[in-house]
């Protein structure tokens, strides 16, 4: 009988620290093999290369849009892109003008 509680106490006291060191060690494969963890972050920065080129290719593109709203600003409008966008947008032309088709 006393070797038998001898063991439940044993268990007993294992068990705490056991259950500490499973937590332990589940916490430490998750923060390494996790979807955020060490090994994911090849591929995180594979994606921030990806989408920082991305994105110098749209900011190139809102400059260029953001000029050509400049240009259109209804206190000094550019005379020629006026007419570079009334001519391919409503289809409006001088009488005297003649219009060769490129295609």
């Amino acid at each position: 009988m006393a070797q038998r509680e001898k063991i439940t106490d044993l268990i007993k006291a294992a068990l705490g620290p056991g259950f500490a060191l499973m937590s332990l060690l589940a916490i430490a494969g998750y923060a390494v093999l996790g979807p955020t963890g060490v090994l994911a972050w090849g591929e995180y920065q594979a994606k921030l290369e990806t989408r920082g080129a991305e994105l110098a290719k749209l900011e190139a593109e809102r400059a260029a849009l953001a000029n050509r709203v400049q240009l259109l600003d209804p206190r000094g409008a550019d005379p020629d892109l006026i007419g570079e966008l009334l001519r391919k947008k409503v289809n409006v032309v001088h009488p005297d003008e003649i219009i060769v088709p490129l295609k």
